[in-house]
């Protein structure tokens, strides 16, 4: 039975740059990457190709020795023209030159009636050769699903409440067969519902609204209301033992064109925010492109921080560094590389805070956007309860509780404190409004790895 849900708790992050809905034609990337590090839990990763070899689009050229049928392929045809590596031979990234024309490698075609007739083992197979398997997340833990489990149900959060989020309406445009096809094999994959969570105060994008064979939810309220992890929450809590599977609308639409165009599509839309963009806009694309052509010429200053991502979530990157895997936003923030002296306690509307705290004003303005720096003004100190942890997490949970277990490496009380229940973007929000300065999202996945490997 659909449900409507109405979260109180949360905090909306409103910036300055939010991209106009409108694609803009940068210059095409030159070369395009694969990064394990965008991939959690991956520890053993197998390099396939060599430096000099020739791929095109969808050839595999990455395993994961420790789930090998799950191959990742490459976005873009082409040479490799680099391996790098890091400390201890630490696999970092596999570069490709881009060809001027892209070519794919050719899988197999299904017509709408194939698709109602394929088993779960027949989808299974052609997902994993497709390359579009690392689509599929598995909670707990927020690793790459394993394709011999059986989840007790798929859910699609078809909207982001991020800081700047792209619209998916945008991003998905024209995708409607794609999109209905992709839901048709999701529902293979599970003897449980596929779940679509919509915003119920956007809209509804044409994208979903022909949505079949799906139980669609409604959502509203601040974020993190668009995070699939809360709605699970809300759905059908992950208790021990249980496992779900969560995908977002880009990789539904991959696997639909995986299956009727029979070609691994890695095309996307990007949207390039921020208050240091000159043109906040979105720009068409594929997975693992070098963003230089984006950020040079496009920023307002020099001093800029890259951001593959949001800025609750996302990963620094460098000017001619590569978007992230599962990534539909670049932001450009003013690097906060400085020291400012008491400068929490000067009255001022120009910065935003949570707490209304001494000279901080800017909740007199509550629909105000902010032009934001990255500087974290202060450093790690003492942990200070002030409550508003709980005011920013809309799930029965207590984080404060929780992120002490898991400092305390105290398993019994993780697991009775919801850690089956949360990755690092469910309490990113506590790392913003932390007086204290800890570095939440990685004590997360610190509790995370302590349960899933003991």
């Amino acid at each position: 039975m659909s449900k409507l849900v109405k979260l109180k708790k949360g905090f909306d992050i409103k910036l300055v740059g939010k991209a106009e809905k409108k694609i803009e034609a940068f210059q095409p990337a030159q070369t395009f990457a694969i990064k394990p590090t965008d991939f959690v839990g991956m520890q053993r990763p197998k390099v396939i190709v060599k430096e000099g070899d020739t791929v095109k689009a969808g050839t595999p050229i990455l395993f994961d020795k420790k789930l090998e049928s799950v191959l990742y392929a490459a976005p873009f045809s082409g040479e490799v023209v680099e391996i790098k590596r890091g400390e201890k031979r630490k696999l970092l990234e596999i570069k490709i030159m881009a060809d001027k024309e892209i070519s794919y490698e050719e899988f197999d075609k299904f017509s709408e009636t194939d698709l109602k007739s394929l088993t779960k083992e027949q989808a299974t197979a052609a997902l994993l050769k497709g390359g579009v398997w690392p689509q599929i997340i598995q909670r707990p833990y927020g690793i790459v699903a394993n394709p011999e489990d059986d989840p007790k149900a798929i859910f699609i959060s078809g909207f982001d409440s991020h800081p700047l989020a792209p619209d998916y309406g945008v991003l998905l445009k024209g995708q409607e067969k794609y999109f209905q096809a992709g839901l048709n094999i999701l529902k293979k994959l599970t003897s449980g519902k596929v779940h679509l969570n919509l915003d119920q105060d956007s809209e509804v994008s044409p994208v979903y609204a022909g949505a079949q064979g799906v139980e669609v939810n409604k959502f509203s309220g601040p974020h993190p209301a668009g995070n699939v992890g809360v709605q699970i929450h809300h759905i059908s809590p992950i208790n021990k033992g249980e496992l779900a599977w969560t995908v977002n609308p880009y990789g539904v639409v991959q696997m639909g064109k995986l299956f009727i165009d029979g070609v691994y599509d890695a095309s996307k839309v990007v949207a390039i925010t921020g208050s240091e963009a000159k043109k906040a806009v979105y720009t068409k694309t594929y997975q693992g492109a070098c963003v230089d052509k984006w950020v040079v010429d496009n920023t307002k200053s020099d001093h800029v921080r890259v951001v593959s991502g949001n800025v609750l979530t996302g990963e620094k990157i460098n000017h001619d560094g590569y978007l992230g895997y599962y990534d539909h936003q670049i932001t450009l923030l003013p690097e906060g590389d400085y020291f400012e002296f008491m400068g929490w306690a000067k009255p001022t509307s120009t910065k935003l805070s949570f707490h209304r705290a001494l000279g901080l004003l800017s909740f007199l303005s509550p629909n105000k956007e902010f032009a934001l720096d990255t500087n974290a003004r202060g450093e790690a100190r003492a942990f200070v309860q002030t409550g508003v942890f709980e005011q920013v997490t809309p799930m029965d949970i207590f984080p404060v509780y929780l992120i002490k277990a898991i400092m305390a490496e105290d398993f019994d009380e993780m697991e009775e404190l919801g850690i089956y229940e949360i990755i690092e973007e469910d309490l990113a929000l506590c790392e913003f409004v932390d007086v204290s300065k800890h570095p939440v999202q990685d004590i997360v996945r610190k509790g995370i790895e302590l349960i899933q490997y003991s």
